[in-house]
């Protein structure tokens, strides 16, 4: 009761534009989960191959990772309300037209396109809640935000899977993969409204915009906070390399080593995030006992052998356990991760620093995507992924291994 009771006043204690960026996340989550869970299988269902697949994540991962620092700079700049209703608003419209498009060209375009346009709402929304919170309410706001908005992937997910099973029943697997997608790309707009509502106070200091500061001024007036940035990017660079071989291709692996159905595969995915979100809720009391740095790092390395459970077991049920865990202990520290970084830099950069870190996340995605489906098509469905997840694991080592090192020297100095 004392957890419930906490938590209850930490959320009583935000003010609306919090609860109302949490609102417009949740939807744009659903739709996000509905869409991602089944978006591979469209591609299947047009009879086009793998390679498809991990092109056109590529070309979403790069498109986000180029547009995240100019669209962290406009968020800054112009205003986090301004950019995440231009973010809505256009990736909704392309969602939408990535669930009619066949030519392979269009799904290519489409997917560069999505890269793009989700960047500004993923760049501004972490400012956003920093911004409009205290130092001391943001752990458990994070924490928190990361579990509600897991939890309606979650939703979205499980929506996924079984939409399309039911549409299935009585049209094509084509038509019901479709009209799924379709109905996801509408809940991702119903994020727009919420976002309309919030009230967003510039700082008298920005009004002045049009002054331009050379950019090696800039850098010499806030070396300390772009030596912060950069050590971050590295660190979610390694992990990035490390997840844009498994995440983007989970339903892929379930499909391919179990022959799950779609719905078995939304179950297993949702619960999975369920999980995540459970974990989400613990970080704040790890963060208590060994403080943020430690928290992080140890709450990585234990994922470490439930991903190789996954890489190497042949038994479904077993499968999903370590990806049930790997997925929680994994992520539980991104929030943690996200409220240090938040705290060590001024607000004037905070939207910098969350769209630098993104980007080079976004980078590993880019660039490992088509080796996935590469290791995959060459070794098969049992030893391509144990590969990957095997290379995984090594990657998620090292860069918990530089985290520990550089940011508890960093806790300490500071």
């Amino acid at each position: 009761m004392a957890f419930f009771h906490e938590w209850s006043n930490q959320f009583k204690s935000y003010n609306q534009n919090i609860k109302l960026a949490i609102a417009a996340n949740i939807f744009s989550q659903i739709g996000m989960g509905m869409f991602m869970v089944i978006y591979n299988f469209y591609i299947r269902a047009l009879g086009l191959n793998q390679d498809v697949n991990g092109q056109v994540i590529a070309l979403t991962a790069l498109a986000t990772a180029i547009i995240l620092v100019p669209a962290g700079i406009m968020s800054d700049r112009l205003g986090r309300k301004r950019v995440m209703l231009f973010g809505i608003f256009g990736s909704g419209i392309i969602l939408i037209l990535r669930s009619v498009v066949e030519p392979t060209s269009l799904l290519l375009a489409t997917g560069f396109a999505t890269g793009i346009f989700t960047a500004f709402l993923q760049v501004s929304t972490i400012p956003w809640l920093a911004e409009n919170s205290n130092p001391k309410q943001r752990v458990h706001l994070f924490s928190l935000h990361a579990a509600l908005i897991t939890a309606a992937n979650v939703i979205g997910s499980i929506l996924g899977g079984v939409l399309t099973d039911l549409f299935s029943l009585v049209t094509t697997e084509l038509m019901s993969i479709r009209i799924t997608l379709i109905i996801g790309s509408v809940f991702y707009l119903v994020a727009f409204f919420p976002i309309t509502k919030m009230v967003e106070r510039r700082p008298v200091k920005q009004k002045d915009a049009n002054v331009k500061v050379a950019p090696v001024l800039f850098f010499k007036a806030n070396k300390a906070g772009i030596k912060i940035i950069a050590l971050f990017a590295l660190a979610q660079l390694l992990i990035g390399f490390g997840s844009g071989l498994v995440i983007p291709y989970l339903n892929l692996y379930f499909a391919d080593r179990f022959q799950a159905s779609n719905s078995m595969i939304g179950v297993i995915i949702s619960l999975g995030q369920a999980a995540t979100a459970v974990a989400m809720f613990i970080g704040p009391l790890v963060v208590q006992r060994v403080g943020e740095v430690r928290a992080v790092v140890y709450l990585q390395l234990s994922s470490l052998p439930f991903l190789l459970l996954t890489a190497f077991t042949q038994n479904l049920w077993l499968a999903g356990l370590g990806f049930l865990f790997r997925q929680a202990l994994m992520n539980a520290g991104n929030p943690i991760q996200a409220s240090l970084m938040m705290s060590k830099v001024d607000d004037s950069m905070k939207g910098l620093a969350n769209s630098v870190n993104q980007m080079v996340f976004q980078l590993g995605w880019a660039f490992m995507g088509p080796v996935s489906t590469t290791i995959v098509l060459h070794y098969g469905a049992y030893w391509g992924y144990a590969h990957i997840f095997s290379i995984t694991a090594c990657l998620y080592l090292v860069g918990s291994l530089y985290f520990f090192f550089v940011f508890r020297k960093l806790k300490t100095d500071s």
